[in-house]
């Protein structure tokens, strides 16, 4: 990224690079704004092998110290903002954090935290606060800072669905003939109608920093010198004003993120022109069709590709425009260098068209996590395939399709049930928002399938009415015994369905890992 900065300040040096709100930062202004705050920094001992943490939304600020911290070779490492003070010690101590910026309106409860732990420096961006060093107060206006590109860029820890959350760096060991082969697979769709070539580059970046979408996306547009529009929050209407405002051209989100726009009023969806977007992206999370249709109807068709990773393999699979139709339900072709096998529970590999659960081997899989020890057989094999959690299949084309999560299935009388089989069929229902579906205890079958519904703001819907749409498109044993309408369903920071705190209630005592 340092290379890319530098680069655009010197051949566009008065174009903008940066959006947010009402502010903007040309390229020379951002590379400026990022040699002071590394030379500030590194008048502080801070320099290359320091872990940077930033517990941060995305603003300008963000991309200033992400700059910064590249041209001082340290790690960065994205902190969600929503951890609670002890959330913050288990990743802040784990992954040995030296360096700690925040933009909490209020750091004082995370005082205590930075006490405790060997942190050399401590930044609170907003208010003052004590225990922390201002912002405002960091930039330096010469020095030369230490450059060692080497350092890995980025610590992204795992969302913590299950258990404490672990850090994932990047394997530095692999083949780096294949590591740049699959970098360029991956960029290769990136590009496809978004980048320079196409007119210039405007992108709108609400994904959260601590995600490895968000960084990379950032990445990826520095990269091709095209603008970057920056949203704190993801608010619908304030999205789609920013695309109409800003032209955007290219724009990544999870399905969530869609499904709150296309809830949003059709008056309030026809008051802002789309029509500038050339590419959108989505992934994170199980695509019904149904809303990749609404997709292409509003944004226009030929737009949408559909992604699939991981934190622990990178990026896996991509079903770029020109497949939607043809591959409905697909989460694409394996990138270059990705190779899936689909195995039983014995560890076989299953015949194509079988589903199993995927083992996913890449030229960046990692071999432990952040300062933990080697990953044992039952997770990463000794020919490198890492069990990534996921049930699919591939088909006779090489195609790839996510069933659902191994640990959602849901099985009653002996049958596998996938939850996002059933979910799509909800969801197709024009009051249902978000689906939920569970397995709870049975003392027939062993598991019952129950659904939680959210419902579209100003809607209603009988039970009854939902369970006859599911009779209309799912054989009886796959059903829902019951609908339950709530609120809003729980989600992490990334809209990743929180399936454990809805079966919590329903297992505990019976003995089952939810």
């Amino acid at each position: 990224m340092r290379i890319g900065i530098e680069r655009w300040a010197a051949e566009k040096p008065d174009e903008v690079a940066l959006v947010e709100g009402g502010q903007s930062l040309t390229w020379r202004e951002f590379n400026e704004r990022a040699d002071q705050l590394a030379h500030g920094l590194s008048q502080r001992g801070v320099g290359p092998g320091d872990v940077v943490a930033l517990r941060m939304r995305v603003r300008l600020e963000w991309a200033i110290t992400a700059g910064a911290v590249a041209k001082l070779g340290c790690t960065m490492l994205g902190l969600n903002w929503r951890l609670t003070p002890d959330e913050c010690r288990h990743v802040l101590a784990d992954s040995r954090t030296t360096v700690f910026l925040c933009d909490d309106a209020d750091p004082s409860a995370l005082a205590p935290v930075v006490a405790s732990l060997p942190i050399r420096l401590a930044v609170s961006l907003d208010p003052p606060s004590p225990g922390f060093v201002a912002f405002a107060d960091i930039p330096a206006a010469d020095g030369e800072p230490l450059i060692a590109a080497a350092e890995p860029p980025l610590i992204i820890y795992t969302s913590g669905t299950t258990g404490l959350p672990k850090g994932v760096v990047m394997n530095r060991g692999a083949d780096p003939v294949a590591i740049r082969e699959y970098r360029e697979s991956v960029e290769a769709y990136r590009r496809t109608r978004g980048g320079p070539e196409a007119g210039g580059s405007v992108t709108l970046i609400n994904m959260p920093a601590h995600h490895g979408s968000g960084p990379s996306q950032f990445w990826a547009s520095v990269r091709e010198g095209g603008k970057t529009v920056l949203q704190r929050r993801f608010v619908p209407e304030e999205a789609l004003a920013l695309i109409a405002l800003h032209r955007v051209t290219t724009w990544t989100a999870v399905p969530t993120m869609y499904k709150r726009i296309a809830a949003l009023p059709a008056e309030e969806l026809a008051r802002h022109d789309v029509s500038s977007v050339r590419s959108l992206s989505v992934g994170a999370a199980p695509v019904p069709v149904v809303l990749k249709e609404w997709i292409a109807r509003y944004f226009g068709p030929g737009k949408l590709q559909e992604r699939y990773g991981a934190s622990e393999v990178g990026m896996i699979s991509c079903l770029p425009t020109h497949m939607q139709q043809l591959k409905p339900g697909s989460s694409g072709l394996p990138h270059r260098h990705v190779d899936i096998e689909v195995r039983d529970a014995e560890g076989n590999r299953m015949p194509v068209g079988q589903h199993g659960e995927l083992w996913i081997r890449t030229p960046v899989t990692i071999r432990n996590y952040l300062n933990q020890p080697p990953l044992g057989p039952d997770v990463l094999d000794a020919d490198g395939f890492f069990r990534v959690g996921d049930i699919g299949c591939v088909d006779e084309d090489g195609y790839l399709y996510i069933t659902d999560r191994a640990k959602d299935m849901i099985i009653s009388g002996g049958v596998n049930i996938y939850p996002a089989e059933i979910e799509a069929a909800l969801l197709r229902h024009p009051a249902i928002l978000d689906a939920a579906v569970i397995g709870i205890p049975d003392d027939e079958f062993g598991e019952q399938v129950l659904a939680f519904c959210e419902l579209k703001p100003g809607h209603l819907a009988d039970p009854a009415d939902v369970l006859g749409q599911c009779a209309r498109h799912l054989a009886s044993y796959k059903r829902p015994r019951r609908i339950e309408f709530i609120p809003a369903l729980p989600r992490n920071t990334m809209g990743k369905l929180l399936k454990r705190e809805l079966r919590e209630p329903y297992w505990k005592g019976k003995g089952r890992n939810v």
